[in-house]
C-alpha cells in the first residue's frame, strides 16, 4: 500500500469511502474501552489503584523570594505574595502563596496538557489535620484557603501521574 501522501485524489477518495463503510464498534465495547482509561481520583485517594500512578518529582525553577537583588538604582520592595514556578514532565506549576487574615491562601495553575485531577496539600510530617484536597477546575486552576504557616508537600494527581513538589514553607518572612 502506498503512503497516504502519495495517493492520487481518486485513490484517496476510494480509501475514505471504504473507511466510512466500516461498521461502528458495538456500544458496550466502546463503553468498556472508555472505562479502562477513566480517571477515578477519589479511588486513588482511598488507596485503590495507587500502583498505577507514575511518580514524578517537580523541580523548582523560580521563587520570587529568592530572586537576586535589583539592579543599581532600581527601587522596589518584596511583595507579601510569594510566587513559585515548578517544572515536571512537560508541565509547569504556577503557585502563589498570599497572606489572608491569620492564615494563607495557596492558588495555582497547571500549565501543560489539559487534564482533570486533584491537588493534595499535606503538612509535614504527614499532618492529617492540616491536609486539604481540592479538584482542578477546567482551566487547571486550584485554590486552597485557610492554610496555616508551616512546611507542606503539594501533590498533583492527573492523567496517571502523581507530581510531587519539593517541600514548601508557608508563612516564612522574606529576607
Amino acid at each position: 500500500m502506498k503512503p497516504v501522501d502519495r495517493l492520487t485524489d481518486d485513490e484517496f477518495v476510494h480509501l475514505v469511502q471504504r473507511a466510512v463503510a466500516l461498521p461502528d464498534a458495538p456500544p458496550q465495547l466502546v463503553q468498556s474501552a472508555i472505562a479502562l482509561w477513566a480517571t477515578r481520583p477519589e479511588a486513588a485517594l482511598a488507596g485503590v489503584g495507587q500502583a498505577a500512578w507514575r511518580l514524578v518529582k517537580a523541580v523548582l525553577s523560580f521563587d520570587s523570594w529568592a530572586s537576586p537583588p535589583l539592579a543599581l538604582g532600581m527601587r522596589a520592595g518584596r511583595s507579601d505574595t510569594r510566587h513559585l514556578l515548578f517544572s515536571a514532565m512537560g508541565r509547569d506549576i504556577d503557585l502563589r502563596i498570599s497572606p489572608a487574615q491569620e492564615h494563607f491562601a495557596l492558588s495555582g495553575q497547571i500549565l501543560g496538557p489539559d487534564e482533570t485531577g486533584l491537588v493534595e496539600l499535606v503538612g509535614e510530617p504527614d499532618d492529617a489535620a492540616r491536609a486539604q484536597v481540592v479538584p482542578l477546575d477546567t482551566m487547571g486552576e486550584f485554590r486552597l484557603d485557610g492554610v496555616r504557616g508551616g512546611t507542606y508537600v503539594l501533590t498533583l494527581r492527573m492523567g496517571g501521574d502523581e507530581i510531587v513538589l519539593p517541600a514548601i514553607v508557608v508563612g516564612a518572612t522574606p529576607t
